[in-house]
């Protein structure tokens, strides 16, 4: 994650752009929303977010503090954790969550040695408890980048952790096909029911010998940012390219989990250096190629605030290093427009949504926007 240029790409490869022949709303359909971008706060760094308790937003910098949104802007730090990682490479604090009745308080980081991890913290009267901290989960990186980092309690009270494929360019381990390594992967656990953590007896390769059982989905590169749809409870998760395609994928809440969404036999709905598609291949929903001016895609999420009207329902997501901020209208896990919003959120690398559904554009270089009606 190198950053603060548009021009370089976000953590190592993240991937995007915009060649688009993403087209604005045509004849016949819906006028896109409009919307402009209110810069509330700035940050060092600010990388990701989440809703937490009392309606508040908590916004994690990537050197490793984490702070709470005001009127005013940022608040002191809450949690400082800048002892414990590093910004070499794609690293840092990644990621941070709350379980779905705001009692514990989860991050997701590399610790000094490149390692991520997982860690938890108790919550009481909204606040964290530092002498509650455990370690959940823990995972080797083999090189600086690809770290993913991603976490978010599903609808079903479990904890879901997106982690890259290990790094270097192409997946030289092949860990995306692999499911004897957490690496590349969607991992869903209960952090609750056991310590260190359970896997739920219903994850799909339990009862498969020699994987790993807390794999949800596989064939990933670098997530950057999935989610949940707050009405549907679908899932939603951006796939950084190697150098040609970036994509978006779809799950249904009705999945029981073990899509196989391709990589590092596929980019995209392509074969990846003479890859052969899998037969299991989940396509994405979206990709759009690199010929543009992008080179990673950042991921957010599905509309469901109501300031704005006519954004309900959309997908709306990113790019590093191409900025606009555009949307996904879909239906039934199909794509049927893709729209422009005409704002340029800076060097977008998440998005966060507040608990009654409105959302905050993150640029790296330090801005925290929200989405208002225009």
């Amino acid at each position: 994650m190198k950053v603060p240029t548009r021009s370089s790409a976000i953590i190592g490869t993240l991937g995007l752009v915009a060649s688009l022949a993403l087209t604005t709303a045509s004849a016949g359909e819906r006028e896109a929303p409009q919307v402009v971008l209110t810069t509330v706060a700035t940050a060092q760094s600010p990388v990701a977010g989440t809703a937490g308790p009392g309606g508040t937003v908590w916004i994690a910098e990537r050197a490793g503090k984490v702070r709470v949104l005001t009127d005013s802007g940022l608040g002191a730090p809450v949690l400082d954790i800048s002892g414990d990682t590093t910004t070499d490479g794609e690293r840092g604090l990644l990621g941070i969550a709350f379980d779905n009745d705001f009692t514990h308080f989860y991050i997701s980081y590399t610790n000094r040695q490149g390692t991520s991890t997982i860690d938890e913290f108790g919550v009481q009267d909204g606040r964290i408890q530092p002498s509650t901290r455990r370690t959940v989960l823990t995972q080797t990186q083999p090189f600086a980048n690809h770290n993913g980092g991603d976490i978010a309690f599903g609808p079903d009270g479990y904890l879901y952790i997106a982690l890259g494929d290990g790094g270097s360019a192409g997946d030289p381990q092949g860990n995306g096909q692999k499911l004897n390594t957490l690496l590349g992967k969607l991992l869903r656990i209960d952090p609750k029911g056991a310590k260190p953590y359970a896997i739920p007896r219903d994850n799909p390769f339990v009862n498969t010998p020699g994987a790993r059982g807390e794999i949800w989905s596989y064939g990933l590169r670098n997530p950057w940012r999935f989610s949940f749809d707050k009405a549907t409870k679908d899932v939603l998760i951006a796939d950084v390219g190697q150098n040609a395609w970036e994509e978006i994928d779809w799950a249904s809440a009705s999945s029981r989990g073990g899509e196989n969404y391709g990589w590092s036999q596929m980019e995209g709905n392509h074969p990846f250096r003479g890859g052969v598609e899998p037969a299991n291949h989940v396509r994405p929903i979206h990709e759009y190629g690199r010929t543009g001016g992008g080179c990673s895609v950042t991921g957010g999420y599905v509309y469901r605030g109501k300031a704005i009207p006519a954004l309900q329902g959309q997908y709306v997501f990113s790019d590093f290093c191409d900025g606009t901020v555009r949307t996904l209208r879909l239906a039934g896990g199909q794509v049927t427009g893709v729209d422009t919003l005409g704002v340029d959120g800076g060097s977008v690398v998440s998005f966060v949504q507040r608990g009654d559904g409105e959302l905050y554009v993150l640029d790296l270089a330090g801005g925290v926007q929200r989405i208002d009606p225009a």
